[in-house]
């Protein structure tokens, strides 16, 4: 995402004709709410640590898109770390650029390496857990934008014609369009996607921020003629993204044993369309969908009687119901938050990825306007504050239920803790307030301080624990 418009009106009547949801309902307000032996709906697994126990991730993309070279990352500070932390978010996408890692043919950037890690660490010291994304937008440099280098991009004469106000667009121009075909077939451009990704993962796998991988940001691909814009991206995710992500998988994996990969649909799944992507040959993978409407992005107010977040949640949830994988949304947020139905959006779209998902990303953590979570005071801005509530970042069993009440303040955690082999200890977060923290079924609150707490069950027992709001 850039910090304007993603797209036009114009181009949302487009999607729209393309798109058009089949069917409506009324989303259920005033709560998030998680379920199911794994934590999420049926037949999705949850995220889980080292340890087994079941991960919740609460956070924001941090990026600088702007500064490069010698000035690249500069945007990003400790401070952005040690806000999110004090808001009780556990978790940042950190957006990367294979243009700035490798600005020539096999020239890696130590100092670009070590940027990267020195925003690793302010991440650990503040205990926040990172995703490394490799990012693109619009491919890359050669269009104006951030992402696959100038020198690994092929167009093959094709045109491009910049949309300055258009820019999500742009990824219809021919010349953008090749270029993600060359990347997806070219052999020797395949082996230089991998070795990019070989660079990070020997470097960061030993780190203690690092979670995982997000192997390419929004890839798109080319339509052929008399494809409509669902069937394009239903094949450009079964017959390039799926071999993609096994080739660039197994590159990761060789040099990082442990770390999730996180593997993403094209941007058509916010229509509500389910993915082609095919089955990824790893035992550790994350499906990380985008989570944006069209028409809002382009500055529509939330329609709760449209249907979109349950049509969304519907398509969303196919794919890692039938794989068995988790599911972690990597951006969402809309542009203009102060729209008479924001409140209810932020209200219902917390519902909604609170019953399927292990986590997500919204977009932006920044200090100012357009998309950012705070202006430059550090405020939440209009209704971006709904983001912020109680939860399990890690649980020590199986989660049965989990939900918050925004209206009335409580968050109920039931949770069958694990036998005596397994961990014991539940951790939860908690945002600025004053909360009151208890646990019943044998559990005890072990302390609570500074927006955490941590609670001690005995073994397989059904645990209840209750935050109030004071």
């Amino acid at each position: 995402m850039l910090p304007v418009l993603r797209t036009t009106l114009a181009a949302s009547a487009v999607l729209a004709a393309l798109l058009t949801p089949t069917t409506t309902a009324t989303a259920t307000t005033g709560s998030t709410a998680r379920a199911g032996s794994a934590g999420g709906e049926a037949g999705i697994p949850a995220l889980t640590d080292e340890h087994g126990r079941t991960l919740t991730l609460r956070g924001w993309n941090v990026e600088d898109k702007t500064n490069r070279g010698e000035a690249a990352l500069s945007a990003i500070t400790e401070k952005h770390f040690r806000d999110m932390r004090a808001q009780g978010f556990n978790f940042a996408r950190l957006l990367v650029f294979w243009d700035d890692l490798e600005p020539r043919p096999g020239r890696y950037s130590e100092d670009y390496l070590r940027k990267i890690e020195r925003i690793l660490d302010w991440a650990h010291r503040h205990d926040v857990t990172v995703l490394i994304d490799a990012h693109q937008d619009v491919f890359g440099p050669a269009f104006g934008h951030r992402g696959i280098p100038a020198w690994a991009t092929r167009t093959d004469g094709l045109p491009f014609t910049p949309h300055p106000d258009d820019w999500f667009s742009e990824y219809f121009e021919p010349a953008v369009q090749r270029a993600f075909t060359h990347l997806y077939e070219d052999a020797d451009l395949r082996r230089a996607q991998a070795r990019m990704w070989r660079v990070l993962a020997e470097r960061f796998d030993d780190h203690p921020a690092v979670l995982g991988y997000d192997l390419i940001n929004e890839p798109m691909g080319e339509l052929r003629e008399g494809e409509d814009l669902a069937t394009a991206a239903r094949r450009i995710e079964r017959d390039h993204l799926t071999p993609l992500y096994n080739r660039l998988a197994d590159v990761v994996r060789s040099a990082d044993p442990d770390a999730w990969i996180f593997v993403e649909p094209t941007p058509i799944v916010g229509e509500g369309v389910p993915t082609g992507l095919g089955r990824i040959d790893d035992p550790k993978v994350v499906y990380a969908p985008h989570f944006y409407n069209t028409g809002m992005e382009a500055g529509a107010d939330y329609d709760p009687a449209a249907g979109w977040i349950e049509n969304y949640e519907r398509a969303v949830t196919r794919y890692p119901a039938e794989y068995k994988v988790p599911v972690v949304v990597g951006e969402w947020g809309p542009l203009n938050n102060s729209l008479p139905n924001m409140n209810r959006f932020y209200r219902d779209a917390m519902a909604s990825l609170g019953r399927y998902g292990s986590g997500w990303a919204g977009y932006v953590w920044c200090y100012g306007g357009g998309y950012c979570a705070v202006d430059g005071s550090g405020a939440f801005r209009t209704n971006k504050e709904l983001t912020a509530e109680p939860y399990a970042e890690a649980v020590a069993g199986t989660v049965r239920s989990a939900a918050y009440d925004s209206l009335t303040g409580v968050y109920r955690l039931v949770y069958d803790s694990a036998g005596r082999r397994g961990p014991r200890v539940t951790e939860l977060s908690l945002p600025p307030g004053d909360w009151r923290v208890t646990a019943g079924g044998g559990a005890l609150v072990l302390r609570q301080d500074r927006g955490k707490a941590w609670v001690l069950a005995a073994p397989d027992a059904r645990v209840t624990v209750t935050v109030t709001r004071g």
